[in-house]
C-alpha cells in the first residue's frame, strides 16, 4: 500500500507467476524488466490486471498476448491497490496522491470515488476490498478526522459517499476485503498490545464489530485474501522482526482456513511489497497470481 517497492532495473526481473493452490504447477505469465506489481484477476477468469510505472495494465490470464494499457484519463499515477467489481465492469484503483477512482474495464475517464477532506483533517485512502454485491467499498484511511498519520478502516459506498468508519486501533492496519459471504472483513493489524510492527492477520464483521486475530507467531503476516469458493485465506508472511511490507525480502505465500486454522507454506520467494497486494486468486478458487522479483547473476544482466 503505502511506499515503493525497491526496484533495480538491469540487477532484477518481474515475474507475474500463476501457481495452483497447493503451489504446483508454477508457470510464468509474464517476465519483464519493469517493475510489475500486483495481479488481480477479471472475474471471468481471462485477465489478470496489474500495474506498472504507475499505470494499470492487463494481460490475457495464459501469457497469449503482450500486456495491455488500460486508459485511466486524466493521467492518474496508480499505485498497488486495484479491485474490479463482482461484475468486472469497473476497476477501482488507488492513486499515489491518496484517492480512490474507477475507470469502466475499457478504460475511460475515471471517476473520483473519494471525498476530498478538509485541508486542515485530510485523509489519504488505500482502497483494497469490494462487498459481494457490488455497492461498497472498503479502505485504509491514514489521518482526516482521527488525526495526522493515524490509520483506519473505513467503508465508502462504491457510487460515492460519506467515509464510515469501522476499526480505529491506534496501530497500522492494512489490507482490508470482504469474505466472499459478505459476512467478514479480514486484513492485517498490529496487536494494540503487542510488539509495534508485528502485524498479523485478523477480521471482523462489515460493521467494525466482533475484531478479532487469527494468526499469532513469529512471522509478520500481511494482506489476507480469501478465496471465491469461500474456503480459503491466502496471505504474505515476512520473516520474525519485519517493519511495515517492504520489497525484496525472503518471503512466503501462506494458506489457511478462514478461522485462522491449518497455517500452511505455499511457496518462497523474492518478493514483499507488489507481490500480492490486492486479491489475486483465479474465480475458480484453484490458482494464485502473485509476483516474484529474482535477481539477475552476472551472465543475465549483460545479455
Amino acid at each position: 500500500m503505502i511506499g515503493a517497492a525497491v526496484f533495480v532495473p538491469g540487477h532484477q526481473v518481474s515475474q507475474l507467476t500463476v501457481i495452483a493452490r497447493d503451489g504446483s504447477h508454477p508457470r510464468v505469465v509474464h517476465e519483464s524488466p519493469l517493475h510489475v506489481e500486483a495481479p488481480n484477476w477479471t472475474p471471468d477468469g481471462a485477465w489478470l490486471v496489474f500495474n506498472s510505472g504507475g499505470r494499470l495494465y492487463r494481460i490475457a490470464a495464459d501469457g497469449s498476448g503482450p500486456p495491455q494499457l488500460i486508459d485511466t484519463a486524466p493521467a492518474l499515477v496508480a499505485n498497488n491497490d486495484h479491485i474490479l467489481s463482482p461484475d468486472g465492469r469497473t476497476i477501482y484503483f488507488s492513486v499515489n496522491a491518496g484517492g480512490l477512482y474507477a475507470v469502466p474495464w475499457q478504460g475511460g475517464a475515471a471517476r473520483r470515488v473519494s471525498n476530498v477532506h478538509p485541508a486542515e483533517s485530510p485523509m489519504r485512502c488505500y482502497l483494497h476490498g469490494i462487498s459481494p454485491d457490488g455497492a461498497t467499498l472498503v479502505h485504509v484511511g491514514i489521518g482526516g478526522a482521527a488525526g495526522p498519520g493515524s490509520y483506519g478502516l473505513y467503508a465508502i459506498a462504491a457510487a460515492g459517499g460519506p467515509d464510515v468508519p469501522l476499526l480505529q486501533w491506534g496501530v497500522p492496519v492494512d489490507g482490508p476485503e470482504y469474505s466472499p459471504d459478505g459476512r467478514w472483513i479480514y486484513f492485517n493489524g498490529e496487536d494494540p498490545a503487542g510488539l509495534p510492527g508485528h502485524a498479523q492477520i485478523c477480521r471482523m464483521r462489515p460493521d467494525g464489530s466482533g475484531a478479532e486475530r487469527l494468526t499469532g507467531d513469529e512471522r509478520v503476516n500481511w494482506f489476507p485474501h480469501p478465496s471465491p469458493d469461500g474456503r480459503w485465506v491466502a496471505f504474505l508472511s515476512y520473516p520474525p522482526g519485519t517493519r511495515g511490507h517492504p520489497a525484496n525480502r525472503p518471503v512466503l505465500i501462506r494458506m489457511m482456513t478462514p478461522d485462522g486454522q491449518g497455517i500452511a507454506d505455499v511457496v518462497a520467494l523474492l518478493g514483499g511489497q507488489g507481490t500480492m497486494n490486492v486479491n489475486s486468486w483465479a474465480p475458480d478458487s484453484e490458482r494464485l497470481a502473485y509476483v516474484a522479483y529474482p535477481e539477475l547473476g552476472p551472465a543475465e544482466r549483460r545479455r
